[in-house]
């Protein structure tokens, strides 16, 4: 980059995301100095040690001084609470953008604290992630090649906006932008339904059986793939279900519907209609991946 664009960055929540957001800035020479807020003091001094961030905040007031942009990258379960502990001590050009999985809950959290300053306030979702968690599985390449997702509002400053998307593509991403709403249903298809039923498996299996891991002996790459997003925090999914619930409550009856028609077809013994179903997943499947490369 020609210059850096950022003196002061602030993550608040210093993680996978939050850290990998860091890191990458860092390598592209985009920030001078990063100050992270965290609950686990543990984690933060991990951060620091690593060279992720280069101070650990003490208190939210000088976090927040002279602060050029700052991260929201917790569980979106805290947006609430934290945005009512920054909102005193925002100046009044600081950018606030956020990396939470869902959006109209926290564009609403924006509306209800950030007032004067939610011209400011870029909301946005790196769709990008790992199951483990921490910033322990930060990496500076996390975004290199993937999509991030603005949802920007009516109210936000272009400029704001512009520098938000300038520094996701200093980490290697593509940029996006769309309506909140719209966000919000195609992430419950996509991200929050796979993870809800992969979940739902390895807790059906739970509870299936008195010896789980017998069971589990046999599973092989094809069970492991599918179950792998199964690892993920359980408080983050916790967090993004609730806050999706309609979208999603949406999406899962429609799986049940698609559920029911292959119950029906198996029960038919209708190998014809079950191939077709098959076939024209699978189909979709290889165009995405197609298209994705």
């Amino acid at each position: 980059m020609t210059q850096i664009p950022l003196n002061k960055l602030v993550i608040i929540g210093v993680g996978l995301i939050g850290g990998s957001f860091a890191m990458a800035l860092r390598k592209a020479d985009a920030v001078r100095h990063i100050v992270g807020v965290g609950r686990s003091r543990e984690n933060m001094q991990r951060a620091l040690e690593q060279g992720v961030i280069d101070e650990i905040a003490e208190n939210m007031a000088s976090a927040l001084e002279n602060a050029d942009l700052i991260l929201l990258a917790m569980p979106v379960g805290q947006t609430e609470v934290i945005m009512t502990k920054l909102a005193p001590h925002l100046q009044a050009d600081t950018i606030v953008t956020d990396a939470g999985s869902t959006k109209l809950d926290v564009v609403t959290a924006a509306r209800n604290h950030l007032k004067a300053n939610l011209k400011n306030f870029v909301p946005g979702h790196p769709i990008a992630g790992a199951e483990q968690s921490g910033v322990r599985a930060a990496q500076h390449d996390l975004y290199t090649g993937k999509h991030v997702i603005l949802t920007p509002l009516k109210e936000t400053r272009i400029d704001a906006v512009e520098k938000t998307s300038i520094l996701w593509q200093a980490c290697g991403a593509k940029v996006s932008q769309m309506q909140v709403e719209a966000h919000d249903e195609i992430l419950a298809a996509t991200s929050h339904l796979p993870h809800i039923l992969a979940f739902a498996l390895m807790h059906h299996l739970h509870q299936s059986t008195d010896n789980p891991e017998n069971l589990l002996r046999f599973a092989g790459s094809g069970f492991r793939d599918f179950t792998r997003i199964a690892s993920s925090s359980p408080e983050m999914w916790r967090d993004i279900c609730l806050a999706n619930r309609k979208a999603l409550l949406k999406q899962m009856a429609k799986y049940q519907d698609e559920l029911q028609s292959l119950q029906a077809i198996l029960n038919n013994g209708d190998g014809e209609a079950l191939e077709k179903v098959f076939s024209q997943a699978r189909e979709m499947r290889e165009d995405w991946l197609k298209n994705k490369h």
